[in-house]
């Protein structure tokens, strides 16, 4: 019982960051209130859906009502705090990465909740972290983070094998949680501090057949 209220716990503060990041970028974009909040909204449900949809569990959203509560209430914050978030792309990284990393643990969890394996669980806590911000991505007509040459879903991957080896040496959980999460976040801030990037599979146009 306690553990699945902790879960619950770092869903909800993970809905609040992913809330946030979604409506700020929204808000850069001129959206209006409501596009805003499906902006915002689908940043912070997207994943978690795709995730239980493939693990053939209840979406957890349809569940309670609360996760949309939270994101209205991340709606206000963003319309009260505006000019700080709009403005702070540091916040909106901050935000994110908390967000990513909250995600990636809670989609692990659930996918051990489920009986599935370890390999399923870290894709699952990939899916979690990263789809939402896909979407996101593709309603403001941006080209996907997930897509870039940004530490984005390795650091999700990164954070399930840290995950795996913490509990595989005989840590609690909690531990095993802890040390994913900060992996998470301490690659995606590492890779931008220090400009950290996937190769890019590149192709020359002149090699490419003529029509």
């Amino acid at each position: 019982m306690e553990e699945t209220l902790f879960i619950i716990i770092i869903e909800v503060i993970g809905t609040i960051a992913f809330a946030i990041s979604g409506i700020r970028l929204a808000a850069a974009k001129s959206f209006d209130w409501f596009g805003a909040y499906v902006v915002g909204l689908v940043t912070a449900i997207g994943g978690g859906t795709v995730r239980d949809i493939l693990l053939g569990i209840p979406v957890f959203w349809m569940q309670s009502w609360m996760y949309l509560a939270v994101t209205f209430l991340s709606l206000v914050t963003v319309i009260i705090f505006r000019k700080a978030l709009i403005r702070g792309m540091r916040t909106l990284f901050l935000f994110d990465a908390i967000g990513l990393a909250l995600f990636v643990v809670v989609g692990i969890e659930k996918s051990f909740a489920a009986g599935f394996p370890v390999w399923v669980a870290i894709t699952m806590g990939i899916i979690t972290g990263s789809f939402g911000g896909v979407t996101r991505d593709i309603l403001i007509n941006e080209e996907p983070l997930f897509f870039r040459k940004d530490i984005y879903a390795t650091a999700c991957l990164a954070g399930g094998i840290i995950y795996w080896l913490v509990a595989l040496v005989g840590f609690s959980p909690l531990a095993a949680q802890i040390c994913c999460g900060v992996t998470v976040i301490s690659l995606r801030i590492a890779a931008v501090h220090y400009h950290w990037s996937l190769p890019i599979l590149h192709v020359d146009p002149k090699d490419l057949p003529e029509d």
